[in-house]
């Protein structure tokens, strides 16, 4: 029999610690094996009890969940969940909290805590045995915005869109991938898993990082060249043709592989309408969401790039698409961006020698 996944419950609500508790417990493959009311004593408990996960609150006395993980991830590093709260604010920590190096996120509700709590057991569960598995990384010292850089590509690239895939450690990954590209890049796609109330965060944190121009994605509106569009949480995302130009559809679809926006559906649609002028980028992710879709991309004529397992915080989705013979190159996630600039360069470099 397989060692029980050992988690440590930090929050500073009783009813909390007590709930995720009752819900660990009840599990065959892990166990609860202490709850602190604030950092400073989860501090000594993770020295005394050596947990495998940690769950952690964003806002506590003493010393708050952010500061605490940045000395956590410095000093001892290990998978962390946050628990975070459904508001602006706490979608705007939770991305710092990501960026420092937890593996994941649970988004509580702020009323009904109890009942919504219990109604989210599958999904905690669920992320406490992928951050189980996952490969920790330190935050890199700094993030600065991007400076400014020489156009690379040209308008020859306005046809091409490149489509984008990713779940947990995906927001990192993505940071660390568009913050490399030109402000002329072909427009991207993108779908990570993420629930409503925080794409529209992530989106504004990247942009201020970004050359091109990162937005959630609205309906309707024209995909164009030189910025990203995300798919927005709670939402299926498509890509649509009207006449010469790409259009993002957004809608209420149903949930596909369990996830509400789905890979699969965004790399499905490019295949169907994008073809030969696409690149599929598939990074970190749990689970096989999109594994299927970018095989019908790649062929329907695409090229399309998977984040190696030495770089991704968790290799399931990567994996599989691998495995469905989606891949025609496997690299690490920091050359992912440079790959495709040389490859572009080289389809623009063709196509002025044919003119």
């Amino acid at each position: 029999m397989h060692r029980k996944i050992r988690v440590l419950v930090v929050d500073d609500s009783a009813l909390v610690r007590s709930l995720l508790s009752e819900i660990v417990n009840r599990q065959r493959d892990m166990e609860c094996i202490g709850a602190a009311h604030d950092p400073l004593v989860a501090r000594e408990m993770i020295r005394a009890l050596a947990p495998d996960v940690l769950t952690l609150d964003v806002e506590m006395p003493r010393m708050d969940g952010i500061d605490f993980l940045e000395r956590l991830i410095r000093l001892r590093p290990m998978p962390v969940v946050m628990i975070s709260t459904l508001t602006q604010h706490g979608a705007e920590v939770t991305l710092r909290a990501l960026e420092l190096g937890a593996v994941d996120f649970v988004a509580k509700p702020r009323i009904g805590l109890a009942g919504g709590l219990e109604a989210l057991a599958a999904q905690i569960v669920e992320k406490i045995r992928v951050a189980a598995v996952a490969q920790v990384r330190r935050a890199p010292a700094h993030q600065t915005p991007c400076g400014p850089a020489p156009a690379l590509l040209g308008h020859l690239a306005t046809e091409k869109l490149i489509c984008i895939g990713a779940s947990t450690g995906g927001t990192e990954a993505i940071r660390e991938l568009l913050v490399q590209l030109p402000a002329d890049s072909p427009a991207i796609a993108i779908t990570q898993h993420m629930p409503p109330g925080f794409t529209t965060s992530f989106a504004a944190r990247l942009n201020g990082l970004c050359r091109i121009t990162v937005r959630e994605a609205t309906h309707g509106e024209r995909i164009l060249p030189g910025h990203a569009y995300i798919a927005p949480g709670g939402s299926q995302f498509h890509v649509a043709r009207s006449g010469a130009n790409y259009v993002a559809q957004v809608d209420d679809g149903p949930a596909v592989n369990r996830h509400k926006p789905s890979v699969e559906v965004l790399f499905k649609s490019a295949a169907a309408v994008v073809g030969r002028n696409a690149f599929g980028i598939m990074l970190t992710g749990m689970g096989n969401d999109g594994a299927a879709a970018m095989r019908e991309m790649r062929d329907a004529g695409s090229y399309n790039y998977v984040q190696d397992e030495a770089s991704s915080i968790v290799f399931g989705m990567p994996r599989e698409a691998i495995a469905h013979g989606a891949a025609d190159e496997v690299l690490p996630l920091g050359q992912i961006a440079a790959a495709l600039i040389a490859r572009l360069r080289a389809t623009t470099d063709r196509l002025h020698h044919r003119i």
